[in-house]
């Protein structure tokens, strides 16, 4: 008899969210850059990986395939698509500060 739901969960930390401050828009806004990284160790893809992300928004539209707020606290990355071991997701998002962003859950 086979117990579970067949989703294996992954560590988060297989992924990496780093920032940084871009520099300023041609409007004066600031801008930050987002990359997302698949660092699995063993090679694996990971997909349906969501941030927490308070209320996340962006003067200038990001394509909601990169990246999406569902919710309040929860974006999704690459459409819930896998990300390939060593692949990158990057955005810059405009606003007048950094939000947090962490990795809340991952499939893989």
């Amino acid at each position: 008899m086979h117990a579970g739901t067949g989703v294996v969960i992954c560590p988060k930390n297989d992924i990496l969210v780093a920032q940084s401050q871009g520099p300023p828009a041609k409007s004066g806004i600031p801008t930050y850059r987002v990359q997302i990284i698949n660092r699995s160790p063993t090679g694996k893809s990971i997909w349906n990986i969501h941030l927490s992300c308070g209320w996340f928004s962006s003067a200038k539209l990001i394509d909601p395939n990169t990246f999406k707020r569902l919710k309040y606290d929860d974006c999704l990355v690459n459409g819930g698509k896998p990300l390939r071991a060593g692949s990158v997701i990057s955005f810059t998002y405009y606003t007048t500060f950094e939000y947090p962003l962490s990795v809340s859950s991952v499939e893989c």
